[in-house]
């Protein structure tokens, strides 16, 4: 895998990431073909080629000690090689989809980066009650930064990620700026990610809760059980019928 990264790249990842990745054991979080330098799904989700995961950490340009925050947890694999680069407890990873947060814990924690921290949330709006953050890394792609992920750069913070629509969408370096919300201080070529999720457009089945689902609709009916609501259950069906259920 390491070795088809300068090919993949059209140049070589630094030293320090290319380590990085080199203690990363990648098959605790890819199942199939997990040193393959090619972008898979897992899950539901996106797995990042290798190369591509490479690429955004280079970008983001990370210290030992910045506290940094991924949106976009995934398998987990990206916020494992941050781990490596600044301490597994300065890694924060946010997902929207509850079935990836599960999973990302999983993996992390066989990996042996049970310090990363992973919860669920709409990306969009970050981690605030870990703010201050000095790199955020978003695994999406937007027209601009949301707002909330810029209130929570450090003041020397940095935020990377895909800006654009479709296709055409350009890796960007991003700053906060109080004149004009924020500024692209690097473009780094061509990306192609999959747009940032709000919340309320994952993939994910509804959350089934027969009673309290019935409750709204019975209310709805204006109808009021003279002798308990729990005498009336048993003809609900009954007094619903013709409703949407």
């Amino acid at each position: 895998m390491l070795d088809g990264l300068e090919h993949a790249l059209g140049g070589t990842p630094s030293d320090a990431v290319r380590q990085a990745m080199r203690e990363v054991p990648r098959e605790e979080f890819v199942a199939e073909s997990p040193y393959a330098n090619r972008t898979g799904e897992q899950g539901g989700t996106v797995v990042l080629a290798p190369a591509t995961v490479a690429r955004l950490i280079d970008t983001l340009d990370v210290e030992s000690g910045d506290d940094v925050l991924v949106v976009g947890a995934g398998v987990g694999y990206t916020p494992a090689v941050l781990a490596e680069l600044v301490g597994a407890d300065r890694v924060h990873a946010i997902d929207i989809a509850r079935g990836m947060v599960y999973e990302a814990r999983a993996n992390l924690s066989a990996a042996g980066y049970d310090a990363v921290l992973v919860d669920r949330g709409d990306g969009a709006r970050g981690l605030p009650e870990y703010a201050p953050f000095d790199r955020v890394l978003v695994e999406a792609a937007a027209v601009e930064p949301p707002r909330a992920l810029l209130d929570q750069l450090a003041p020397t913070g940095r935020l990377v990620m895909p800006l654009g629509r479709g296709a055409a969408q350009t890796l960007a370096v991003v700053e906060a700026d109080d004149a004009r919300g924020y500024e692209v201080v690097d473009e780094c070529g061509e990306i192609s990610l999959r747009p940032l999720l709000v919340e309320g457009e994952q993939a994910e089945a509804p959350v089934r809760n027969r009673t309290a689902r019935e409750d709204a609709e019975f209310a709805q009916q204006g109808y009021f059980a003279k002798t308990g609501w729990e005498h009336e259950w048993i003809d609900w069906d009954d007094r619903l019928s013709g409703t949407d259920r």
